[in-house]
């Protein structure tokens, strides 16, 4: 069984989509879950990374693409 996690503003459209879900029928269950602003907040900054943060991440490593891809791919001997 498979599961969809769906995140919706207005209370009027999840129960919408909830009627909607519940008519299919291979859908098993649909529930409704009401979060909090404290989860919200929680979510939005798991997903904010300051992206100038990791800067000089690789400064003292001699990294190029042809020694990337002979990592990845070796050369295999026959």
């Amino acid at each position: 069984m498979e599961q969809i996690v769906i995140q919706v503003k207005d209370k009027k459209k999840a129960q919408m989509l909830r009627d909607l879900l519940n008519s299919l029928d291979f859908v098993d269950s649909v529930q409704i879950t009401e979060t909090t602003g404290i989860e919200k907040d929680q979510t939005t900054d798991e997903k904010t990374v300051d992206f100038f943060s990791m800067a000089g991440l690789w400064s003292d490593r001699e990294i190029d693409l042809t020694s990337i891809r002979q990592k990845a791919w070796p050369r295999q001997q026959a």
